[in-house]
């Protein structure tokens, strides 16, 4: 089976609906269906993002899930100072000094996790990167959870909260389950505060006061509040979603070679290509325009990444990959590009590495027909030699 054939099943299976909508409109740039305007060419998605004002409340956005999973005021509602400071908050936990600090999390579970390969067994890259993901975000925001545990509920939230990201009926037993699987998660991430005393949890300037640093004297993102639920689900749903396609793209086109001689290039084009958050939904606040095509206040946007980045027409190419201006659009553009686009890349590049002195094959793979972003239920990778 050729790559691109093996990465469609993804959609085709877990997204049927969503996939022909978008195949049938993507020729062109922009397209208006009623009230909802799809932006397919880079121009329009660029320009979804930051020519058009954004109602980030609005339902069926991101900023209203997140209201819902834990209440506003999160980094994904917000406007103007608020959206400014929460961006500056994660990007310090986020930067070059943070990722450095999580990055033996997530290498010590490769270690421990790959090692069947190196006796000739199997493994399934679906649950080595739910608790390595798991894992890297209890780290993140100081949980002391068991990684698959947090994994588990945050793919469990996303899941349930999915339908509110693409056109179609929200029925009231939906939101239910949104709701619930969001208290499931909460639970987790943010557990009573009790003294070590026994005494009251402290009071929201103490929780906030505590959670400035982290033990060694690093930004630290809290678990404490709702943004700590948030990265949680961001972290993990699109890890679980990424690495396991990115990895079959390797052995199908036969991209194990560029993990050694040209990481950077191969994670790059993996995630142009794979583009593991494929649409991003907004709502305009105000009219504006979009690709040239007028955008009224109300007006539902789909932003579609994939085709932004040209994941639709182009393979991975590490030796001659798209320039960084083009394959950074998977993570957003200007005000609202994704702050963890540093902890992806890093923990793509070292499980490739990690698995390429391997040179695995797939087994079978098994599309998730439930999960909130296109990937597999199972994908089982036998070592074709061992180092």
């Amino acid at each position: 089976m050729s790559a691109r054939s093996r990465d469609r099943r993804v959609y085709l299976r877990s997204h049927p609906f969503l996939f022909l909508l978008l195949a049938a409109t993507r020729n062109r740039p922009v397209v208006r269906i009623g009230g909802t305007v799809i932006a397919h060419s880079r121009e329009a998605f660029v320009d979804g993002l930051t020519r058009v004002p954004l109602d980030r409340a609005a339902d069926g956005t991101t900023g209203a899930a997140a209201g819902r999973l834990a209440g506003g005021g999160l980094l994904f509602d917000q406007d103007g100072a608020d959206h400014r400071g929460a961006r500056r908050e994660i990007a310090a936990s986020l930067g070059a000094d943070g990722v450095g600090r999580l990055r033996p999390v997530w290498t010590e579970v490769l270690e421990r996790r790959l090692a069947p390969l190196a006796s000739g067994r199997p493994i399934d890259l679906v649950e080595v990167a739910a608790e390595l993901s798991g894992a890297t975000a209890a780290a993140l925001l100081k949980l002391d959870v068991d990684a698959l545990t947090l994994a588990t509920a945050a793919r469990e939230a996303a899941a349930a909260g999915a339908r509110e990201h693409v056109p179609g009926l929200v029925l009231p037993r939906h939101r239910r389950a949104a709701r619930q699987a969001a208290d499931r998660l909460n639970d987790l991430v943010n557990p009573p505060l009790i003294s070590g005393k026994g005494g009251p949890a402290p009071h929201d300037g103490d929780r906030a006061a505590s959670g400035a640093a982290s033990p060694d004297g690093g930004p630290a993102a809290s678990g404490g509040d709702g943004l700590g639920a948030m990265l949680a689900v961001a972290a993990i749903n699109t890890t679980v979603a990424g690495l396991p396609r990115a990895a079959a793209w390797c052995a199908d086109a036969d991209l194990w070679e560029y993990a050694e001689t040209a990481p950077d290039a191969l994670t790059s084009e993996l995630l142009r290509v794979i583009a593991p958050t494929p649409l991003l939904p907004r709502v305009a606040a105000a009219a504006g325009t979009v690709a040239g095509l007028p955008v009224r206040a109300g007006d539902r946007l789909i932003l579609i990444a994939r085709h932004a980045v040209g994941a639709h027409r182009r393979d991975p190419d590490p030796g001659d990959p798209e320039p960084s201006r083009v394959s950074q659009l998977v993570f957003g553009s200007g005000p609202h590009a994704c702050p963890g686009a540093r902890l992806a890349r890093m923990q793509f590049t070292d499980t490739l590495a990690a698995l390429a002195p391997y040179r695995p094959v797939v087994r079978s793979a098994r599309a998730d027909r439930r999960a909130a972003l296109p990937g597999w239920a199972s994908l089982i990778l036998a070592p074709a030699r061992r180092p």
